[in-house]
Order: structure tokens, then C-alpha cells, then sequence
């Protein structure tokens, strides 16, 4: 069985097309791949801790979390979330499972060691059995990035790092959805375009000069990670694109591509 770990971020979600969610049950249905979808939800957290009046930050593309934060960030993310990506999947005849990475301690987390992020947590273990539960029940899988440690003490994790962590675990690639074609790089005429292929020395470089910022640099960093821990590949595209994830899936060249050092031959722009 071939496992594809798809992270949707929270700033894409409400714009994600219908197709985006047929395809991904086509892929499982065709017995292509068996998606697994690892989920954001950001900026419906931000607005909602506005509402509340609650003070939000982020590190390096990282939230704070207090304990107020987190029973927002848990509210959102295992709930409506959660379960609207359930809906929109069976909406388009798939049959999806949505779980939270608390439930059967699905991910079993430790406080960052950044202890000024406060509840941020780092996945220390995936419960790859439960995963294999729900596939072998026809489900896709859709899992909330809320870890829990072994006091008991729930974690809010980053979605990239969290869905990097079940691609490592269940030996699968990896798919960032965002809404760009990937990473952007000036080329010799100094226009902006996709970086089709990037290792990690060419990533990193891009971090410290700034070119990679924000939100993108857990992305950045956790697709590095990954490779690191034997997932097969990693890539970041774009979920508004027709059939990008299909296109992805048959080998075509789409979005940016994150290899070992030492594997590319050349870089593709």
C-alpha cells in the first residue's frame, strides 16, 4: 500500500475546490494511494481568539499557546474543522474518519523545547495501528494536529510538523497543500519562479537569506525532517490547481520537490 500524507493549511481549506476532495477520494478509490489528510486551521483560531478577546503570537511561523489558546485551538481544529473536511469528503462520495491526534494518544507528544511557545508540542509517536484501523475500514483518514504527552498534558502541534510525522511513521509521501505552486526563487533575469527541485544545503540557504519566511519555514523545515527520517518524498503545491494532486500522483512535475543532498543532478526553474 502506497500511504500519501496530504497536509491541508488552515489558509486554504475554505478555498480548496470540490474537485481538490474528489480527487482525493478518486486516488483511494482507484487504489492509487491511500490518502491520509493532516489538517490546519489557523486563521479560523485567530478570528475566534479575536472574538474572545484572547491575545494570540507566533515564532517563527509558531503559535503561542497558553492554555487559553489551547482550548480555542483544540475547539477548532478537532471540532468544526475536523469535521468539515469529513463532510466535503463524503460529500463527493468518499467515506472519511475524522480523529483528533488525542484520541488512543494518535499522537503522543513532548513540550517543544522552545518552553516560551508554552502548549507547543513536538510528536514523539504516531499509533501507525490505529491508522491501518480506519484505512482497513474503507476510511480516509482526517486527523487534527492536537498531540497529548504522557501526563496527560494535551499539546496544540504545527500541522506541517505533525502531518511529517505520520508520513515517517507509515513510510508514505508527503504533500503540502498550499494555494502557490510552491517555492518561489529569482532567476537570472530576476523574475519570481517555482523552484521545481530543492535539497536541503538549498534550503537552508534560503531560510537564513530570507527568501523562505513565516508560515513557510515549519513547512520548509519539516519536508527537510522528513527526508531525513526516510519518507519517500515531499513535495509543496498548489490545492487550487486542477488536478495537481493527480498530477502529482502520475509523476508529473509540479510544485517544489524536496530531495536529499547529493540526489539532484541539476535544478529545474
Amino acid at each position: 500500500m502506497d500511504y500519501l500524507v496530504v497536509k491541508c493549511g488552515g489558509s486554504v481549506l475554505d478555498n480548496l475546490p470540490s474537485s481538490f476532495y474528489k480527487n482525493l477520494v478518486k486516488l483511494q478509490q482507484e487504489g492509487k494511494c491511500q490518502p491520509i489528510i493532516v489538517h490546519g486551521g489557523g486563521p479560523l483560531i485567530s478570528s475566534l481568539l479575536t472574538k474572545l478577546g484572547v491575545k494570540t503570537s507566533f515564532v517563527n511561523g509558531l503559535r503561542v499557546t497558553t492554555e487559553d489558546v489551547l482550548q480555542v485551538v483544540e475547539m477548532v481544529l478537532s471540532g468544526s474543522v475536523n469535521k468539515q473536511i469529513v463532510g466535503k469528503l463524503q460529500k463527493v462520495g468518499g467515506d472519511a474518519y475524522g480523529i483528533s491526534g488525542v484520541d488512543g494518544k494518535l499522537l503522543l507528544a513532548e513540550q517543544n523545547g522552545n518552553e516560551s511557545l508554552g502548549y507547543v508540542g513536538d510528536v514523539v509517536q504516531v499509533n501507525a495501528q490505529m491508522i491501518h484501523s480506519i484505512i482497513d475500514e474503507g476510511h480516509i483518514p482526517v486527523i487534527s494536529p492536537v498531540g497529548i504527552g504522557h501526563d496527560g498534558q494535551k499539546y496544540n502541534i504545527n500541522g506541517d510538523i505533525a502531518a511529517a510525522a505520520v508520513a515517517k511513521a507509515l513510510n508514505g509521501k508527503l504533500c503540502f497543500v498550499s494555494d502557490i505552486p510552491g517555492i518561489y526563487v529569482k532567476d537570472d533575469h530576476e523574475d519570481m519562479k517555482t523552484c521545481h527541485q530543492l535539497t536541503k544545503k538549498e534550503a537552508m540557504k534560503l531560510i537564513q537569506d530570507e527568501v523562505i519566511t513565516g508560515g513557510m519555514i515549519p513547512k520548509v523545515t519539516a519536508a527537510i525532517d522528513s527526508l531525513e527520517h526516510d519518507v519517500e518524498q515531499v513535495v509543496i503545491l498548489n490545492g487550487m490547481t486542477k488536478d495537481s494532486l493527480l498530477d502529482y500522483v502520475s509523476g508529473k512535475e509540479i510544485g517544489t520537490k524536496f530531495v536529499r543532498d547529493g540526489e539532484m543532478q541539476y535544478a529545474s526553474y
